[in-house]
């Protein structure tokens, strides 16, 4: 985007206009529970591009948590993929934290292959950056990160996983509060809002941001979600579809979230590591599903058992005849008198 006369002093001012025309109460619901619950002391990351989303995110987090401001963080990861344009992006996110008086962090990908554009991949990338924001935050005793996914990116990652044939818990990605294993939360509070509504606030607004080149290229598969199959999907929709992916996406977290509620009931077993399959009896093959991950976990969590190979194993705790099934490395799942346990070697 060009860049705008005014100087950096007015980001307050945009940062509270942006406030002004999206209300606190129009973030996600789950999200602002969330934060009427927490310590006024703990420190809030902020992950922070320079891109549309990101910007309008921390600005709004600015406005309407003023309280928050002196324990905001922004942690930005250069991928050091796109030569002077990651630089450029760097420097406008260490501009507009400076006018905002917010502390920054800074991480640069020192591994990058010389054929970035073809030799790295989403995952990758993502891998690197999520864990430039791990580090940061345990350095900063902070368990909270904020994302600035918006209701384009739900329908994206819905489309994109169910090419993949993710189940329940798959499909409720992004979700609103996600609290990670090792006590991170992330936090999404823009769910609730579309792209264009962000777009729209900041020009208002007079904020600006940065433009990355190859979201319009069509290299990676998100980036062919977003500038070929969405638009075409939304339009045959013929209504709101971005809404409807949103709705569905909630849905879709309540079940995961009551399935999830049901199998930790289940999944209960004692020092000698058996699952009694008794009380798997007749229930629904989703319930057993996650019982029998659990007991995975619990036993075997280096297991590399194929998504075909847990689908055999599934059907043989469901039958519950005796069954010897490899695991990998001399382990294998013993199926006996009712129980299922692990046996090595």
């Amino acid at each position: 985007m060009a860049r705008s006369k005014k100087t950096k002093s007015d980001w307050p001012a945009k940062a509270a206009r942006v406030g002004e025309l999206i209300a606190q109460a129009q973030l996600h619901p789950a999200v602002l529970a969330w934060s009427d619950r927490r310590r006024k002391s703990e420190v809030w990351c902020v992950a922070l591009s320079g891109g549309s989303d990101s910007v309008a995110l921390l600005l709004l987090l600015w406005a309407h948590w003023p309280a928050r401001r002196e324990r905001l963080v922004a942690l930005h990861f250069n991928h050091r993929l796109r030569g002077r344009a990651s630089i450029a992006d760097e420097k406008f996110c260490r501009k507009l934290c400076a006018a905002l008086k917010i502390r920054l962090r800074v991480g640069r990908w020192k591994t990058v292959a010389r054929k970035a554009s073809v030799a790295v991949s989403e995952a990758d990338a993502r891998a690197a950056r999520h864990s430039f924001f791990a580090a940061e935050m345990k350095k900063l005793g902070s368990h909270a990160l904020w994302l600035a996914h918006q209701q384009d990116d739900i329908a994206e990652t819905m489309l994109m996983r169910l090419a993949r044939g993710s189940g329940l818990g798959g499909l409720a990605a992004p979700r609103p509060v996600h609290a990670l294993s090792d006590r991170r939360i992330h936090l999404r509070p823009l769910l609730t809002l579309k792209k264009a509504g962000l777009l729209a606030a900041l020009r208002q607004a007079g904020a600006e941001w940065r433009e990355d080149a190859s979201n319009a290229e069509g290299l990676y598969f998100r980036n062919r979600i977003r500038g070929k199959v969405l638009p075409a999907w939304a339009e045959a929709a013929g209504r709101d579809a971005l809404s409807g992916a949103a709705r569905s996406r909630e849905l879709l977290e309540e079940d995961d979230e009551a399935l999830e509620a049901w199998a930790e009931k289940l999944a209960g077993w004692g020092r000698d590591r058996q699952l009694n399959l008794q009380a798997l009896a007749g229930l629904p093959r989703a319930v057993n599903r996650r019982v029998l991950h659990r007991w995975l976990l619990a036993v075997r969590p280096e297991t590399d058992l194929s998504r075909q190979g847990f689908d055999l194993l599934l059907a043989a705790v469901e039958r519950g005849k005796a069954t010897r099934f490899s695991l990998g490395r001399k382990a294998f799942a013993i199926i006996s008198r009712g129980h299922l346990s692990l046996k090595r070697g």
